[in-house]
């Protein structure tokens, strides 16, 4: 098959996708650095304003997590999901350990969907049931990444409201896509 621009399709195809799954493990490498740092004493404090009861931090990533609980129970219900977070309750700790879980089986249910072939188990991505389901495929790993990197904001927003600003290795490390790789595992750099 010939790409649109001449050549090859398939290793440009192969590379995209593996180029996706990296940055989806590199994800929650984000995720932990920012959670490494979180100060204790902003884990559940209440943003400022007048009105409160927005999401405090630990809230948003016990959110992050049971948002990726959604997407594989309606995505790809074969694959094991770990127990959702109570967001008035969790820890760091137990919000560490089972975003790496869920970070796993996402990553899992991507490979399946970028997957090529018929006999592919992840043909569908569902946001929840108060939206409509969405072919798997590029736009799905666009969706979860946005998602999450638009969380990782507000986190960093809300530490430096509540007085503990996050330290440079933690908001500016997330930036650091090199050394995310490296902790990630993989075997390449970003490309």
């Amino acid at each position: 098959m010939r790409g649109k621009h001449g050549g090859r399709a398939e290793p440009a195809l192969a590379e995209m996708r593996d180029v996706l799954l990296e940055t989806y493990a590199a994800n929650d490498e984000m995720n932990q650095l920012l959670l490494a740092h979180v100060d204790a004493r902003a884990w559940r404090a209440e943003g400022p304003g007048e009105k409160r009861g927005g999401r405090t931090i630990a809230a948003i990533f016990a959110h992050l997590h049971n948002s990726r609980l959604v997407w594989l129970k309606g995505s790809a219900r074969h694959l094991k999901c770990p127990a959702r977070l109570d967001p008035r309750r969790c820890t760091k700790k137990q919000a560490a350990a089972v975003l790496r879980k869920s970070a796993a089986a996402c990553l899992r249910m991507l490979t399946e969907a970028l997957a090529g072939g018929a006999g592919r188990r992840v043909t569908k991505f569902s946001r929840g049931s108060w939206t409509r389901t969405w072919p798997a495929g590029a736009a799905m790993f666009c969706y979860m990444f946005s998602h999450e990197a638009h969380h990782r904001g507000q986190i960093c927003m809300l530490a430096h409201q509540l007085g503990y600003r996050l330290p440079v290795e933690a908001w500016a490390g997330i930036w650091w896509w090199d050394k995310l790789w490296k902790k990630a595992g993989l075997g390449t750099r970003p490309r």
